[in-house]
């Protein structure tokens, strides 16, 4: 099988869908942010932050996946390639983006955002979780803390953590609307079809021959 997190199985491909999964993350929370229609939750949470200090989106974005990572490290859990990529690279992505995409658009306009970057950032994750080179800093999270306490429900600790930061950013001044139900009701099914679409295959490992004891002899 592939290992999983290192570059020993086809690096070229993986390091290219990796890196093109996050920057496609990044503008689709661009498309989210200008659509002004709500945001996914962390981004809430992100974009809250960048109201309340005056720092960027994706510099908050940067800031908030360093410190996940921190939380990281009493679950015991371990980055890889990806996941370190992760804070940094969609961070600068929907800065980029955001910059290059008009404001204020009509309403039919914003929609149309809205749609595209629900859409993308399903593909997004397909693309950078079929790279297999380590989860999300926020994914890693939840995993941990399902993994410190055996029977707990993924969605049930996933829920409450999107809920917490929802919360958050929305009292920080982050857009929650009709976009951030779209996104919470579409993303699971569209990482579920496009992320076995990307998934690498694994490494084949040859039979080995069996020698019976007769062919010992």
């Amino acid at each position: 099988m592939a290992a999983i997190g290192n570059l020993r199985h086809r690096p070229v491909r993986r390091l290219t869908q990796l890196y093109v999964g996050l920057v496609l993350y990044g503008v689709s929370m661009a498309l989210m942010i200008r659509s002004g229609l709500g945001l996914n939750p962390w981004d809430v949470f992100h974009q809250g932050l960048s109201r309340q200090t005056g720092i960027s989106v994706g510099t908050a974005s940067i800031l908030v996946g360093a410190v996940v990572l921190l939380l990281w490290i009493p679950l015991r859990q371990r980055p890889g390639l990806g996941t370190v990529s992760n804070v940094v690279v969609i961070g600068l992505a929907v800065d980029a983006a955001v910059a290059l995409l008009p404001a204020d658009l009509p309403l039919p306009a914003r929609i149309g955002l809205l749609v595209t970057g629900i859409v993308a950032n399903g593909i997004a994750t397909g693309l950078y979780l079929g790279a297999d080179l380590g989860p999300g800093p926020r994914d890693g999270l939840m995993t941990g803390l399902v993994a410190r306490r055996p029977g707990s429900s993924v969605r049930l600790v996933r829920t409450g953590i999107e809920v917490t930061v929802l919360a958050l950013g929305w009292l920080l001044g982050g857009t929650a609307g009709i976009g951030t139900v779209a996104y919470a009701l579409a993303i699971g099914p569209l990482a579920q079809l496009f992320t076995p679409l990307f998934t690498v295959p694994p490494r084949s490992i040859p039979d080995t021959p069996v020698v019976t004891l007769a062919e010992l002899r």
